[in-house]
C-alpha cells in the first residue's frame, strides 16, 4: 500500500532572513565598530584567540548570525543553547558533550541565546567549564549585563555591545536581498529606493524585521504576465498596517513633525501633542529620538518654571530605552502631557544664549585672579586665589567677590519669569542683587 504523503512531511521554504543569514564576516551587515578593517573583535576572529565574550543589543543585530560564523571561522564545534527552554539538566548534558570534544582536541563554542533569562544557579553551572577552557561562551542579551549576568561569570567575558543597524545598512541588506540567489536574485521585483528606505525605517535598526517586511511586499505584490513583481506605496502600507504614515526620517516630514510637537507642547495644547506624538511612533520613529527632544523640550520651555520637568522626560527615556515600543508610547504620552500642561519659561535658554554670544566674541577674557586656583607655589606668588572668600563660611552664603571678568561686569543673563516655581527663584535672585548692591563696592 503507497503510504500517503501529509502536510508535514513537505519541506517548508525557511523565510527570508533565514536563507540570507550571512555565512562569513565579509557578508555580515553593521556592526562596524567591532568587525571594520583592524577593529578588535575582527582581529580576534582572525588571529583564531577567541575567549568567551557577552553579545549585548537590540533584536535583529546580528547576535546568534556573528557567534555562528565566529565558529565556523575558528573551526569549532558550536552548540546552540536557548536559555528559553533549557535548565540545568540540559547544561550539564552540553558541558559533557563539550568534554568530549576537548579529549579530542576540538574546541566548543557554546552560544546562549537570552542569556539574561537564566537564573543565578544557571548561570554558575557554567563557570567551572568557562574557567578550565573546556567551553567558549558566548552568550548574547538584550538586557544590560551588568545587571542581569552574575558578576562572576560576566569577570570571565569580554562584553561587545551591538548597535542597532543605521538606516544605510539596512537599505543595503534590503538590495542584497533582491539581488542575491538565496532571496530574491531569481525573480524579476521591481521595488525603489524609497520604499526600501521606508521598510528600513519601519524596521528600526531590526535586520529581521526589515527582510520579513521586504518578503512581505514581495510575496503580496502585483505580478504582471511575465512574472515580474512589482511593490507598489500601497502595497507596503497594507503590509505593515500604516496608512500614509511612513515618512523619510532624515527628510521634511521628520523635521515638520517634530517641529509640530515641540510647538504644540510650547503652546499648552497636549491634545494636538498627543497627535504629532502618535503620528512619529507610528510611522516607525525611533522613540528614543522622541525622548531626546522633549527632553530638550523640558528646559528649553519650562525649565526653573518647573523644575520636575526634566526629572519625567529624562524617566522617560529611561523607559524607552528599557521596554522599547509599543509599550513606551504611554511614557511618552505621559511626558509629553505633562510637559505640555506645565508652565512655560525659556530664561534658561535665553540665558545660554547670551552668554554664548559673550564668550564666542570674548574667548580670551581672562579668568579673575580671586577665583583662580592657585595649584602651584608659583601661582600663588602671582595672586592667583588672592582674596577668595569661601562662602559657606559667610552668615549669608554669598562672598563679596567679582566672579565675572571686568568687561562684563554687570552682565544680567539669567532673566527669571514669574512663571510656575521660577518666581521663587526670581525673588531668591533679587534678594542676591540687592545684598550684593548694598555690600559690594566693587
Amino acid at each position: 500500500m503507497e503510504q500517503q504523503m501529509t502536510l508535514f512531511d513537505r519541506e517548508l521554504p525557511q523565510p527570508l532572513a533565514a536563507r540570507l543569514r550571512p555565512q562569513s564576516l565579509e557578508e555580515y551587515a553593521g556592526q562596524t565598530h567591532l568587525l571594520g578593517k583592524g577593529k578588535v573583535l575582527r582581529r580576534l576572529i582572525e588571529n583564531d584567540q577567541v575567549s568567551s565574550m557577552i553579545f549585548w543589543g537590540p533584536p535583529g543585530v546580528g547576535k546568534t548570525t556573528l557567534a555562528r560564523i565566529i565558529a565556523g571561522r575558528t573551526k569549532s564545534s558550536f552548540i546552540d543553547f536557548s536559555a528559553v527552554t533549557s535548565g540545568i539538566k540540559e547544561i550539564r548534558t552540553v558541558m559533557e558533550q563539550a568534554e568530549q570534544n576537548r579529549r579530542f582536541g576540538e574546541r566548543t563554542i557554546v552560544f546562549v541565546d537570552e542569556i539574561h533569562r537564566f537564573n543565578k544557579a544557571q548561570q554558575d553551572a557554567f563557570l567551572p567549564f568557562v574557567e578550565k577552557g573546556s567551553i567558549i561562551l558566548i552568550g548574547a542579551t538584550t538586557e544590560n549585563p551588568s545587571f542581569e549576568i552574575n558578576s562572576a561569570l560576566l569577570s570571565r567575558c569580554k562584553a561587545f555591545v551591538l548597535h542597532a543597524l543605521t538606516i544605510e545598512e539596512l537599505t543595503a541588506l534590503l538590495s542584497r536581498a533582491l539581488k542575491d540567489s538565496r532571496g530574491f536574485g531569481m525573480q524579476q521585483v521591481h521595488i525603489s529606493e524609497e520604499l526600501l528606505q521606508a521598510i528600513a525605517n519601519f524596521a528600526n535598526g531590526d535586520a529581521r524585521n526589515a527582510l520579513s517586511t521586504l518578503e512581505m511586499v514581495v510575496l503580496n505584490g502585483d505580478i504582471d504576465e511575465s512574472g515580474a513583481v512589482t511593490v507598489t506605496r500601497e502595497t507596503l502600507e497594507q503590509c505593515i498596517s500604516k496608512k500614509s504614515l511612513l515618512y523619510d526620517k532624515k527628510g521634511e516630514e521628520h523635521y515638520n513633525l517634530i517641529s509640530a510637537l515641540h510647538k504644540s507642547m510650547r503652546n499648552s495644547d497636549p491634545d494636538a501633542a498627543v497627535y504629532w506624538l502618535a503620528r512619529m511612533l507610528e510611522a516607525g520613529e525611533d522613540p528614543l529620538y522622541v525622548a531626546r527632544r522633549v527632553t530638550r523640550f523640558a528646559s528649553e520651555d519650562v525649565g526653573l518654571a518647573d523644575p520636575q520637568a526634566l526629572s519625567i522626560a529624562v524617566a522617560a527615556y529611561q523607559a524607552c530605552h528599557f521596554i522599547g515600543m509599543p509599550e513606551c508610547s504611554v511614557h511618552l504620552t505621559q511626558a509629553v502631557i505633562y510637559l505640555s500642561l506645565a508652565p512655560k519659561s525659556n530664561a534658561l535658554y535665553m540665558a545660554y544664549e547670551h552668554a554664548k554670544k559673550d564668550a564666542i566674541e570674548q574667548l580670551a577674557e581672562p579668568v579673575p585672579l580671586v577665583i583662580r586656583n592657585a595649584v602651584t607655589d608659583l601661582m600663588g606668588s602671582l595672586d592667583y586665589g588672592k582674596g577668595y572668600q569661601y562662602a559657606h563660611d559667610t552668615k549669608e552664603k554669598i562672598a563679596r567677590m567679582q566672579c565675572l571678568p571686568d568687561s562684563l561686569l554687570g552682565k544680567e543673563y539669567y532673566q527669571p519669569t514669574t512663571q510656575g516655581k521660577e518666581i521663587a527663584f526670581k525673588q531668591r535672585l533679587e534678594q542676591i542683587k540687592d545684598w550684593k548692591a548694598k555690600n559690594c563696592a566693587l
